[in-house]
């Protein structure tokens, strides 16, 4: 495999998603050609009653089918992320919507849950040969009613259950028509309570029990995420992933597509993924753990989001910039647990 520095040019003279597409095809064949490689030699450590074999995983987002699980696996990744997939196949907003900002690492998406559908991630996640640890992401199709979204919700999760390792719920995407609503308080204590009256019964029906993580976004003031950390706790969820991508443009100001509408990831979002880590982790008071997203451009990045209170960290956009050798750097700086 050629060095990644060798590759990027190419890379970066293509359309983001243009780009995206191409790797994820090639993964494809790799995948099955080679099959999955082994994690990254690390510490176990055990969080939602799972062993992870090391810390760091990939986001949802990159492979929302899960086309290119065994070619993932291979890079080393403690546990992988797939989706988010919702019930019924779309195809997301309007082309253009992704757009890269190079000079801050970041990428700006509007791509709207684009996907197969659950039924077509759940064929690919059966062929795949990878028996690590699997998460997937679960959202609303964008017809969907918001005041019918937990139906959406409770159908991803009864197709997903018992095929992942976890389901993580995403309520938190700015790129859904009021998919953000679903983070209000009465609003998510009514998903929450569906969701694990169904995760019960679920767990009768197949004989293990499933754990669910709920995604939330960035954007959310001091008073909404100490309601969503009491509706974590009150309906035992068994974890919670922070965060989403930003609707915050103030990192990026003056930079070429800043104004472009979606959510921004990528180094601009460190430092505020990072914040709403450490005031969960407070709220939470390790009564259930988190798990840190955005921003993860370097290992000492990764570390920090262990230092604010993350028991996983996830990375995707920083792979853009990177390459697959941020998986190994990232792994090796998270290695010791901050104390």
């Amino acid at each position: 495999m050629l060095p990644y520095c060798l590759v990027k040019p190419f890379v970066f003279a293509l359309d983001p998603e243009t780009a995206h597409e191409i790797a994820v095809a090639g993964m494809r064949v790799t995948g099955a050609l080679t099959g999955p490689g082994k994690p990254l030699p690390d510490t176990p450590v055990t969080v939602m009653g799972l062993e992870f074999p090391n810390r760091i995983g990939l986001a949802a987002g990159l492979d929302k089918n899960g086309e290119a699980i065994d070619a993932l696996a291979a890079w080393g990744f403690g546990f992988l992320e797939v989706g988010t997939v919702t019930p019924r196949a779309q195809p997301g907003n309007p082309k253009p919507r992704m757009f890269r900002l190079p000079a801050v690492e970041g990428i700006i998406n509007r791509m709207g849950f684009n996907n197969h559908g659950i039924d077509a991630l759940v064929a690919n996640v059966r062929k795949a040969r990878f028996k690590g640890i699997l998460g997937i992401n679960i959202g609303k199709n964008a017809d969907t009613p918001i005041e019918r979204a937990a139906a959406d919700y409770l159908v991803g999760l009864e197709k997903a259950y018992p095929h992942a390792s976890y389901v993580a719920v995403n309520v938190s995407s700015p790129n859904t028509k009021n998919l953000r609503a679903l983070q209000g308080e009465s609003e998510l204590d009514a998903l929450l309570g569906a969701l694990k009256a169904k995760q019960e019964a679920l767990a009768q029906q197949h004989g293990k029990y499933v754990p669910l993580a709920l995604k939330i976004a960035p954007d959310l003031d001091d008073a909404q995420l100490a309601n969503i950390a009491d509706a974590l706790k009150r309906h035992r969820v068994d974890a919670v992933i922070a965060t989403n991508t930003t609707l915050d443009r103030s990192r990026v100001a003056g930079q070429p597509h800043a104004d472009e509408t979606g959510g921004l990831s990528g180094a601009p979002l460190f430092e505020a993924s990072t914040a709403v880590v450490k005031k969960l982790a407070t709220a939470l008071a390790g009564e259930l753990p988190i798990i840190a997203a955005g921003g993860v451009v370097d290992g000492e990045k990764a570390k920090a989001k262990l230092a604010a209170g993350a028991q996983l960290v996830q990375i995707y956009s920083g792979l853009v910039y990177r390459g697959p050798g941020l998986v190994k750097e990232c792994v090796a700086a998270t290695r010791a647990r901050p104390a």
